[in-house]
């Protein structure tokens, strides 16, 4: 059965530097310490800079990029759960979205999307993810959104917590 997440957030920091932190796959596992989330495998496809050239920056994950992770499925049990997600789509401080290749779900699209806007005179970002996808299972998927879907908000409520601070300490390492 298709499902369907939107979750939105605002940060008081610049669209460029909130759109580098998240098309860099290496901070994908800093968020949310309790799945123990670990980047197995990075193939990464540097996207081309916003003039239409190649970038030098090989940090980034541009369309091609495959990037492996595995994950905590229970949080207190050890069993893990792999994740092969491949980007399919990036437009430079605007969006980039990943598909599902293989992992817990039938299927599963996530874009991310960016976009600067001023709240009471400070200027910063909207970040938004939309997220479309179908857990299978037959009958068993028809309840398991029940379960999955309080699962994905509550690790969106976390990195709506810890965003900010994550956003500040990478700029002050930078």
């Amino acid at each position: 059965m298709p499902c369907q997440a939107t979750f939105e957030q605002w940060v008081p920091f610049p669209l460029s530097r909130v759109f580098l932190f998240f098309a860099n796959p290496r901070n994908l596992p800093r968020m949310p310490p309790a799945t123990d989330t670990r980047l197995d495998r990075l193939a990464l496809v540097p996207p081309p800079n916003p003039r239409g050239s190649s970038t030098s920056d090989t940090s980034l994950a541009g369309v091609g990029s495959l990037i492996v992770t595995s994950f905590r499925v229970l949080p207190p049990l050890p069993f893990r759960a792999r994740w092969i997600a491949r980007i399919t789509d990036f437009e430079w401080n605007h969006h980039f979205a990943d598909t599902q290749d293989k992992g817990p779900f039938r299927t599963f699209q996530h874009r991310h999307e960016f976009s600067a806007e001023e709240k009471d005179g400070v200027p910063g970002t909207i970040v938004r993810d939309r997220i479309e996808y179908d857990i299978g299972l037959g009958l068993a998927g028809r309840i398991a959104p029940l379960f999955v879907g309080p699962q994905m908000a509550r690790t969106f409520r976390h990195r709506q917590q810890v965003l900010a601070t994550l956003l500040d300490r990478d700029a002050s390492s930078s």
